[in-house]
């Protein structure tokens, strides 16, 4: 059963997981979202098969490909949030822009299916699915 409490802090979650790309915070926000290890599956945007790495290893990853975006906006909407005891599955819509100097804006839609398992310091994402419905001018990985 999912409690109100369980529901605003699972989508605060996602909340935080959008800031650490728009915000560019690699530092603190990272260990407040994700467990280590944790799986992702970003397949559906890079062609890249499913993974579980440490989040260390993630952090360089992100913080590199993000490097290059005068800015990003994530919008993350419409949760459906199913807790069964200390884990979680969130599935969301996303709209995500990225913008790169000289270049069209990339524009990214479709959804997350996410899973979160409760921690001694709250609930944490230990699996992100993107699928990628749609986008437009997504740049070549040269670019990024």
């Amino acid at each position: 059963m999912t409690t109100p409490d369980d529901r605003a802090e699972l989508i605060e979650l996602l909340g935080r997981y959008a800031d650490i790309a728009d915000l560019k915070e690699f530092t603190t926000l990272p260990g407040r979202v994700f467990t280590d290890p944790l799986t992702l599956d970003f397949a559906s945007v890079t062609g890249l098969p499913e993974m579980t790495v440490p989040l260390a290893d993630y952090v360089q990853v992100l913080s590199a490909s993000f490097a290059p975006f005068l800015a990003t906006h994530h919008a993350i909407t419409g949760h459906v949030v199913e807790v069964d005891g200390d884990t979680a599955k969130i599935h969301a819509h996303v709209r995500a822009e990225h913008w790169l100097p000289g270049a069209d804006r990339w524009l990214v839609v479709g959804f997350y299916d996410d899973e979160a398992v409760r921690t001694p310091h709250g609930w944490r994402l230990n699996r992100v699915k993107l699928t990628a419905v749609h986008q437009e001018n997504q740049p070549s990985p040269a670019t990024t």
